[in-house]
């Protein structure tokens, strides 16, 4: 029975050692561990701080209140951090072909390819992470967290995104990145 405890004890640990070897970075941690890195640009937008306009449709309303936070991280890539750009966007892309992230849509805006991922189910997305590369600006990820979103909501509130905090916070934060990003 001691040489079944033991080698149960011996086969649990070495189990456990291997999992924990192999542990692949996740998006939240990517992003804590670069948001204080000065080659990237940083910020997280809590709803709070987005004020919506009196005539935007229900729909919308519906959309904007199922998102808690929006966490954005851009890196610009310059002649000085070539390689570290191609590293760091290589990582990022690793993190996003896991297989928990669905894909949305694909779609090109501008030059920039943009790729839109989520965490959740039929009954409502948990996160949602748009990933974008432009080869001038470099490339942006964003990480929309809520609770039970609905992409054909969301999306329909992107369409009406004019009406949603028109010259406040939010806007000038997004404009001082794609700024920062030229």
């Amino acid at each position: 029975m001691k040489k079944y405890m033991k080698i149960l004890f011996l086969f649990s640990g070495a189990v456990m050692f291997l999992t924990s070897c192999n542990k692949e970075e996740t998006l939240q941690e990517y992003y804590i561990k670069n948001q204080e890195n000065d080659n990237f640009i940083s910020i997280d937008i809590p709803r709070s701080i987005i004020t919506l306009k009196d005539d935007v449709p229900q729909e919308s309303k519906e959309a904007f209140n199922s998102i808690k936070k929006l966490n954005i991280l851009a890196y610009k890539e310059t002649n000085e951090n070539k390689a570290d750009y191609k590293k760091e966007k290589s990582k990022l892309e690793k993190i996003l072909k896991s297989k928990k992230y669905d894909e949305l849509i694909r779609m090109k805006h501008k030059g920039a390819n943009i790729r839109v991922k989520y965490i959740g189910d039929d009954n409502g997305i948990d996160e949602m992470v748009v990933y974008a590369v432009d080869k001038k600006r470099g490339f942006a990820v964003a990480r929309v967290i809520g609770e039970d979103m609905k992409p054909e909501k969301i999306i329909k509130m992107m369409k009406n995104i004019d009406k949603i905090d028109e010259g406040g916070v939010f806007s000038s934060q997004i404009e001082g990145i794609i700024k920062g990003m030229e």
